[in-house]
């Protein structure tokens, strides 16, 4: 067996070749007292003293490089910014490793950097350390970025992706499919007919504002494999089901009608600057106004709730119901 594009692509082929070949011949995946490596979660963590420090790395190979609404800088900011974000710490800083083609053009490294800077300057992190390296022009593509970042935490009160509970509503913070199907659109040649734009964000705003009402069960970013992969690996984690409302999903029209054109289900492609989020019942609609009052955040809606099953289900406008399967792979690749 030989690797595939599928297996960095989200969903299930990734998943079995992280747990059946990575997982399995690491022997030690955690700091003593912190979370590690084998919750598959955004991040980890490593007590200290009254706090814990969220870690986490993360490898940026999107195509193209620049793309409507941002390029692998902003992405490589922001992917990193949120996978602490949603751990429910305070991003602080990331490091910034480059691994460029040689004849790689300057200029296009420059803006890169600057908008790399530009995404970290709105969550107040700062890019600390770093790495360059060049190598032949036939043995790699462009450029590849390797982002780490770390956040802060208090003790006990870092989020995680699998503790979901029966009664919790779901609430998305903003329209879903927008970064893949722009990226899909533009790579296909029709990206000029359609205003739609990556969506990518630091999340940091949104998310420090819920915390802040509070009532925060679990989070986790919707990237590669898109809706349908985020909110399957929570309820399975969570040993819950998750019943959403279709309609009540927000799906831009852009969006629907580029995923109708090439076959796509908008549900498994990537986010790059949206939250999912389990919250306290009572609390949701509290948190749903705190979030809309972020720039980012206009479109976020409660789109379900957590529910005593096993399988993750959606009522569509008619009244029926199906089974929302955890994808294969994200239909889009090289999406980050």
């Amino acid at each position: 067996m030989k690797i595939g594009m599928s297996h960095g692509a989200g969903g299930e082929v990734m998943g079995n070749l992280i747990s059946e070949t990575i997982l399995n011949n690491l022997s030690k995946k955690a700091v003593e007292g912190g979370l590690g490596l084998d919750a598959l979660d955004d991040g980890a963590t490593i007590p200290l003293g009254d706090y814990e420090i969220v870690f986490t790395t993360d490898g940026h190979t999107v195509n193209p490089l620049f793309f409507p609404g941002g390029d692998i800088g902003r992405i490589s900011a922001a992917g990193t910014i949120n996978d602490v974000s949603v751990m429910g710490a305070k991003p602080l800083a990331i490091s910034n490793a480059m691994i460029l083609q040689e004849g790689f053009p300057i200029e296009d490294l420059d803006k890169i950097i600057k908008s790399m800077s530009a995404t970290c300057e709105e969550a107040d992190v700062a890019v600390i350390t770093g790495d360059t390296k060049v190598m032949e022009q036939d043995k790699l593509e462009g450029i590849v970025i390797v982002t780490t970042g770390i956040g802060i935490a208090k003790k006990g009160e870092v989020i995680k992706d699998s503790t979901l509970s029966v009664g919790d509503k779901i609430i998305i913070s903003g329209s879903v499919g927008d970064h893949g199907m722009s990226l899909m659109s533009f790579r296909e040649g029709f990206g000029f007919e359609t205003e739609l734009k990556s969506d990518v964000a630091p999340m940091w705003g949104i998310i420090s504002k819920a915390l802040e009402v509070g009532g925060v069960t679990a989070m986790k970013d919707p990237t590669r494999g898109g809706l349908a992969n985020c909110i399957n690996e929570m309820a399975r984690k969570s040993g819950v089901g998750v019943l959403l409302q279709d309609e009540a999903i927000p799906v831009k029209q852009e969006v629907r009608a580029a995923s109708e054109m090439l076959g796509i289900d908008p549900y498994e492609v990537a986010n790059e600057g949206k939250v999912l989020m389990g919250v306290k019942a009572e609390k949701a609609e509290e948190i749903l106004e705190a979030i809309k009052t972020d720039k980012y955040g206009a479109d976020a809606a409660i789109i379900g709730e957590v529910i005593d099953d096993d399988k993750v289900l959606i009522e569509t406008g008619i009244g029926g119901i199906r089974i929302l399967e955890t994808p294969i792979a994200d239909p889009v690749p090289r999406v980050c």
